[in-house]
């Protein structure tokens, strides 16, 4: 997700990933129709009904193919997700305590310079 999209409101952000997802499944039924339709062309012994059936048995099996790769991909993205949300969570914490370690340093260096006096 971008910078910008975090900042969206999760409806807002929700549905730009739908229209987003519709639009590429769009663009990848015609690239299987395209797909398809050189295939029956090299086929020229096809009658008109085989030629369509070959067209959408061929269409069938890609997008379910693409539904197959997109579904993976969305698993990877969520396990890549919790796996940088962890290293974040982690970093944070030692940020935190180093800061802490250096504020209670720094506190104890004015503390013995006082003293010193």
């Amino acid at each position: 997700m971008s910078m910008a999209r975090a900042a969206e409101p999760a409806g807002i952000a929700a549905g730009i990933n739908q229209i987003e997802g519709y639009l590429l499944l769009q663009t990848e039924r015609d690239a299987a129709r395209e797909r398809a339709r050189r295939l029956t062309a090299r086929l020229d012994w096809l009658t008109s009904a085989q030629r369509a059936e070959v067209e959408r048995l061929y269409l069938q099996d890609q997008l379910a193919v693409t539904e197959q790769t997109l579904r993976k991909v969305v698993r990877r993205c969520e396990e890549l997700r919790a796996e940088y949300q962890e290293v974040y969570r982690t970093l944070s914490r030692r940020l935190l305590l180093v800061c802490l370690l250096g504020a209670a340093a720094l506190a104890g260096g004015f503390a013995a310079a006082l003293t010193v006096r």
